[in-house]
């Protein structure tokens, strides 16, 4: 199938692309870039108005499948996924069975395949997320997994995680880590300070997050590895990232549409929908978020795409799961508040969400360079909409953000030179 791509104007941050152009894609890949080109027979797409960019690439997405099928399956989750212009995706392992062995990942990578989403499941550090054993690291990467990860259970024991390090350097992967110390947040449900104080709860402490972080930069100086910190939320640990990064150290590090747009303020307005981990922090923490996204020092934006169902989200806030939906509107945040909201240009904002991810893991994903995978996304980077959660494709309908407007809506995503969503 041949297809071309017609005035919109593409923003390529891997080439310092942004200019208005046409794309004309055959079998699947990029084949010609420039301006007035000929159809040649091709199916022609009028993108005049829009930004045409790679493909988004989330790093942290939860597919629930194997194991909770009630929350979300990889066909939901895909789907989900294509709606809001992310055309690759990292699963975490934290399914049942956990993706711990080569068939648990060639399960997830088959189920996905119909959906037109690269899907690449992570593979976990140790055996069922124990924490005791080190899962086979050589036969993960043979069968596909781009990192290693036990996600929201982190590794405790530092001797395990030290030789998990040592393992995956010299295999070439990335270790990613969910940083909080669990004896100190247990499973709280907000951030410790005036929140936690208002409504008589016990706090997850900022600290509890810093340590762990400060923990895996010194083992990363130490071991080589290239360690990447999940989701991060405050901004001391935002500083030691920093200070590691100029120091040398291999240390990337990934924050969400949450933690700059949202407060744990939010919690008092919303309850369990508000309830993730690590938990929504102050507004001086927010502002720091914003800050290292602003200096480079955060390199992703992800979701964290954490789906439950309305009957669990619905249980008491203590007792209710973490975790929100994120795929369908993180774009639209990352525009609204980084965009739109005069902190970064519109090719930073897409670097972050596509080729600096991409780079992360090693993928030859989020560009649109001649003979790369024609994986785009299409959309109106300044077309007001207003969130509706009973719309989303994902089964997951635990979304802070209902009713929220937000500006910038996708219109198409392409996967492999076919369009797998388009508005409507």
């Amino acid at each position: 199938m041949r297809l071309l791509i017609r005035g919109g104007r593409a923003v390529d941050p891997a080439r310092g692309v942004d200019d208005t152009l046409d794309i004309l894609i055959d079998e699947g890949r990029i084949v010609q870039l420039g301006k007035h080109l000929e159809t040649d027979g091709a199916q022609a797409l009028d993108a005049s108005g829009l930004a045409v960019a790679p493909g988004l690439v989330d790093m942290h997405v939860h597919l629930r499948e194997p194991g909770f099928e009630a929350k979300e399956t990889v066909s939901t989750g895909c789907a989900a996924a294509a709606r809001g212009g992310v055309t690759t995706l990292v699963a975490m392992p934290n399914t049942r069975p956990v993706t711990d062995c080569p068939e648990i990942v060639t399960l997830v990578r088959d189920r996905a395949a119909p959906t037109g989403v690269n899907v690449l499941p992570a593979g976990a550090v140790t055996t069922g997320q124990g924490g005791r054993q080190l899962t086979d690291f050589a036969a993960l990467k043979a069968a596909g997994v781009p990192a290693l990860t036990d996600d929201g259970v982190p590794i405790q024991n530092l001797a395990l995680l030290r030789q998990a390090m040592l393992w995956a350097k010299e295999l070439g992967l990335p270790l990613l880590d969910h940083c909080e110390d669990r004896d100190m947040v247990q499973n709280f449900a907000v951030n410790e300070g005036r929140i936690s104080a208002q409504l008589g709860l016990p706090g997850r402490p900022a600290i509890a997050e810093e340590l762990q972080i400060m923990r895996d930069v010194m083992l990363a100086e130490e071991t080589g590895a290239h360690v990447h910190i999940c989701h991060i939320s405050t901004g001391k640990g935002v500083d030691i990232v920093r200070q590691a990064k100029a120091r040398g150290i291999h240390i990337t590090c990934e924050t969400c549409p949450q933690y700059f747009s949202l407060t744990e303020d939010e919690v008092l307005h919303q309850g369990t929908m508000a309830r993730v981990n690590p938990p929504l922090r102050t507004p001086a923490d927010m502002e720091a978020i914003r800050a290292g996204l602003v200096d480079g020092t955060i390199d992703a934006i992800v979701t964290d795409h954490a789906p439950h169902t309305a009957e669990e989200k619905s249980k008491p806030l203590p007792d209710a799961p973490s975790g929100m939906v994120g795929l369908e509107t993180s774009l639209a945040l990352a525009l609204t508040g980084l965009y739109h909201g005069g902190l970064l240009p519109l090719s930073r904002v897409l670097a972050l969400m596509s080729s600096s991810p991409a780079a992360l893991l090693g993928l030859d994903k989020g560009t649109l360079d001649l003979g790369r995978d024609a994986d785009l996304v299409l959309f109106d980077p300044n077309q007001e909409w207003t969130v509706d959660k009973n719309q989303f494709a994902s089964k997951g309908r635990n979304t802070p953000f209902h009713g929220r407007t937000m500006r910038g809506k996708v219109k198409y995503t392409i996967s492999r030179g076919n369009i797998i969503y388009m508005e409507g």
